[in-house]
């Protein structure tokens, strides 16, 4: 539950919205997108004093959710996680949709707007498997669907390989288990969200740069739907949507996707955003990296640090990216 005050009173067209039917929430059906969708309702009652039959969960099976045997990169990228809540949306089935925001295109159908996002949680990556990253045995085996994670191992860990692990992450714990790998890496905010206890290890944000909009959940609608923007929009957490924003913003500076192993993540140093961002190429072998402030709003320094950061790249980072 968020610490936002209910309104002092609703617009006219806010509250019949409300009064009509219940507010349907699109998610996956995943477990962790359903702890994240039942988190938006809880947020969406405690704003506007709602009753727990005014927001409803309206589950689908996403495509990324259906195949468990491939690279997302081979099949479809990021639209798989997407695709179902799209169309749902389209079609009037839903109210707004509930994303992991790392999950969601950089680019999106102007059909789409992002109304709001709710506290971001913790943005690191958890290390199962061992004590440390210099715990983790010689040539050791990563298990990960990551591109980002892969790489960057290969870049700690030279010795170390990796192998395909996909699914939830009861599903990867499993594998994990089963020995299928030496180690893996998980979205902490996941693993909190899911209330599991796991004696893993919370990699430190200086040392270990996590995926863009990690730890970030956001609610879309349509953008004709005005009512329902203007709902959602008293969830919007400021310093979240700022952050993720700048986030985005260098994504689409390099024309990144899933399969791009990209690192980033923005904070608040007192009025200002700091960016940090990081680079590799597949291997892992080669690195760009660096820092920019910038001020809240600044769409455009975001966009030309990360082409910077891609002019001074080698050869075997460009020639992953379309810019």
């Amino acid at each position: 539950m968020n610490d936002y005050k209910r309104p002092a009173f609703l617009p006219d067209a806010i509250s019949a919205t409300l009064k009509k039917r219940p507010i349907r929430l699109g998610t996956r059906q995943s477990p962790l997108a359903l702890a994240q969708a039942h988190m938006a309702a809880a947020n969406l009652r405690d704003i506007y004093g709602l009753e727990q039959n005014q927001v409803e969960l309206v589950t689908m099976v996403a495509t990324g959710d259906r195949i468990q045997d491939r690279a997302l990169r081979e099949v479809g990228g990021k639209a798989l996680w997407t695709r179902e809540l799209d169309r749902a949306l389209l079609d009037g089935e839903i109210d707004a949709a509930v994303h992991s925001l790392k999950d969601v295109e950089t680019i999106r159908d102007p059909a789409f707007t992002l109304a709001a996002m709710l506290p971001r949680a913790d943005a690191r990556d958890m290390l199962l498997g061992a004590k440390s990253l210099d715990d983790i045995p010689k040539n050791a085996v990563l298990g990960t669907s990551s591109p980002r994670r892969a790489s960057q191992i290969r870049h700690m860990r030279p010795d170390m390989t990796t192998v395909l692990f996909r699914g939830n992450v009861a599903t990867r714990l499993g594998k994990l288990e089963n020995k299928e790998a030496d180690v893996t890496l998980l979205a902490a905010a996941g693993i909190d969200r899911l209330g599991l206890d796991l004696a893993g290890v919370r990699l430190p944000l200086d040392i270990w740069l996590p995926a863009p909009s990690q730890g970030a959940i956001g609610i879309e609608t349509l953008t004709e739907n005005t009512e329902m923007r203007g709902v959602l929009m008293a969830m919007d957490d400021h310093q979240t949507s700022n952050c993720v924003a700048v986030e985005r913003a260098f994504l689409l500076g390099l024309d990144g996707d899933c399969h791009s192993p990209i690192a980033a993540h923005a904070c608040f140093q007192g009025d200002k955003i700091m960016l940090r961002a990081e680079l590799y190429s597949e291997d892992g072998q080669d690195k760009v990296s660096g820092e920019k402030s910038l001020q809240v709003g600044d769409m455009a320094t975001p966009v030309q640090f990360a082409q910077s950061l891609l002019h001074d790249a080698p050869q075997s980072i460009k020639k992953l990216f379309a810019a």
